[in-house]
């Protein structure tokens, strides 16, 4: 993007394929979903969030946008708004959300709203991007409306302004932060789920991956490399001894969103595994199956998902709870024959 945008420009022509009538499950981390499918399935659940969202007041928002923003259109910034459609239509989102452009420095979006979702974009974020990796960004929020996240992070968010006056809490500051690291924890997951949206929206793994590599290193993308950032991200998991591990849950306890470095290879990870192939083939879950979807069946996936990433992690931290956890299984074995009397003389000691 342009600083001024100006007239609207022709895109590049390009085929893309379209997902007629896909569910966000297709790209929903399998944690995020399970949180999904859990909260979706407790009757009066979403009355609740809305009776709890008068402090988040999804109308004055939008009043406040529509008086101090810029409201995207065929007139005004005709570009994003012509990424909007065609990401929304390639997503089969058959409304497409109003989007707002906000004069602001830093790189920012994000999708706000409970019964009409809104987008807004920074200029630091129009400013920073090509069309293409932009569109991804778009078609990101349009994930986090499709998969209703605007209802659930409502309260993370309204959590986390009322954990500075915890003492009115009834379950008091140590209750309340628990609840809020449980769902950043959640919203984290969502993040990496609206990366694979913006993805298939945008159909282009290298301005997918540039949009994590610019936010992280700014504009100069050509004097980065995607295979040494790549690296970066796999020194960062695996990198130190224990206290290193240790350091690196601590760097998320402030966090909503995961850092870029690592998203970048999130995203290779999930492309790798033949998921994105398979959706633009046209092999992916569709809504109209969606009521159907076994809560039991989401959860399982989620824990499979937990232990799969614990076996599969180089961190040495986890390396050392998995040692741990063989040398328990152990020493219980051993425990339990020797109480049976199974052992014999010369059994090695545990």
């Amino acid at each position: 993007m342009t600083p001024a945008d100006g007239p609207e420009r022709q895109l590049p022509d390009r085929v893309r394929a379209t997902f007629p009538g896909i569910s966000s499950r297709a790209w929903e981390h399998p944690a995020d979903r399970a949180a999904l499918v859990a909260l979706r399935a407790v009757p009066g659940f979403d009355s609740l969030l809305r009776t709890m969202a008068g402090v988040f007041s999804e109308r004055r928002l939008r009043l406040l946008h529509l008086a101090s923003a810029v409201r995207v259109s065929e007139r005004q910034f005709p570009t994003v708004h012509r990424l909007l459609v065609d990401s929304a239509g390639v997503v089969d989102l058959r409304e497409a959300p109003e989007v707002y452009v906000v004069q602001e420095p830093r790189v920012s979006a994000m999708t706000i709203g409970l019964d009409r979702p809104f987008v807004v974009l920074s200029t630091g974020l129009l400013d920073l991007l090509d069309d293409e990796e932009l569109r991804v960004v778009v078609g990101h929020e349009l994930g986090h409306v499709l998969s209703g996240h605007a209802v659930y992070s409502s309260v993370l968010f309204t959590l986390m302004r009322l954990s500075g006056v915890a003492g009115w809490v009834p379950f008091g500051a140590v209750g309340l932060r628990a609840i809020v690291e449980a769902l950043k924890e959640w919203y984290r997951k969502t993040e990496i789920s609206c990366d694979r949206a913006g993805l298939l929206a945008g159909q282009d793994p290298g301005a997918a991956m540039r949009v994590h590599m610019k936010t992280a290193g700014g504009a100069r993308v050509a004097e980065m490399d995607l295979v040494a950032f790549l690296e970066q991200a796999e020194e960062y998991q695996s990198a130190g001894d224990a206290r290193d591990g240790v350091i690196r849950i601590l760097n998320l306890l402030d966090t909503t969103h995961p850092f870029s470095v690592l998203r970048a290879l999130e995203l290779r990870r999930w492309v790798e595994s033949g998921a994105y192939e398979r959706i633009l083939a046209g092999t992916y879950p569709r809504r109209a199956d969606d009521p159907g979807v076994s809560l039991s069946d989401e959860v399982k996936a989620a824990v499979r998902s937990y232990r799969d990433s614990f076996d599969a992690s180089n961190d040495p931290l986890v390396k050392l709870l998995r040692d741990l956890a063989q040398g328990g299984n152990s020493a219980g074995t051993w425990i339990a024959d020797k109480m049976r009397g199974r052992t014999r003389p010369g059994d090695p000691e545990p």
